[in-house]
């Protein structure tokens, strides 16, 4: 198949640290890397922090009065590709991370006329950060749950950094991306811009 590596694809990058803006984050850092790899492959977008939004708990689409997830839902609908940021707590993605998955698995019942899912099509990738071991981890739970809900996910779609245990040092604190880091995020970028074109050329069939 002939893909046009020119094709214009558009991504959105959930940040899922538990931080409000303007507190600096590993978790942005790392996502701003990842956007600025993206662009070297004609993909533009933007990131939402989701600890500035009243993302309410729940699993619909819609949970009313100040809900701030039905307007990044539509952003999520109007990209090609959804980038989906976390720290490591305690092990686990964060509970902004959790939340987000959450409510995407309200699009398993949000069906286009011929039976697909809404984000089929649409590519995710994934990017951790952490003081201590457990990135694996983490993504595995992001990967699960964004195929969940009918994202694909292409080879090496995941970039991440952990630190030395029981120590505190953040991503952000380092004095330049660690080589193997930049190229990680790199592959992360090229393979999910040709999966997405890749998608877009050739739609899944029906459902």
């Amino acid at each position: 198949m002939d893909l046009n590596t020119h094709t214009p694809l558009r991504a959105v990058a959930l940040i899922c640290t538990l931080s409000p803006s303007p507190a600096p984050s590993s978790s942005q850092l790392l996502t701003d890397q990842t956007m600025a790899a993206l662009a070297e492959h004609g993909v533009t977008g933007k990131t939402i922090r989701i600890a500035d939004h009243d993302v309410k708990p729940g699993v619909k689409t819609d949970m009313g009065d100040g809900d701030a997830w039905p307007e990044i839902r539509d952003t999520i609908l109007g990209c090609d590709i959804l980038v989906l940021a976390t720290p490591i707590w305690l092990g686990h993605p964060s509970s902004t991370a959790q939340r987000v998955l959450e409510r995407l698995n309200a699009e398993i019942s949000e069906t286009d006329d011929e039976g697909r899912m809404l984000t089929y099509g649409k590519v995710a990738a994934v990017c951790v950060v952490g003081n201590e071991d457990g990135a694996h981890k983490v993504g595995a739970d992001l990967f699960q749950g964004l195929n969940d809900v009918g994202f694909s996910l292409a080879p090496n779609a995941v970039t991440y950094w952990v630190g030395e245990a029981m120590q505190g040092t953040d991503y952000q604190d380092l004095d330049k991306t660690p080589e193997m880091t930049a190229a990680t995020t790199a592959t992360l970028a090229a393979n999910t811009a040709h999966l997405a074109r890749s998608l877009k050329a050739a739609p899944y069939p029906a459902s």
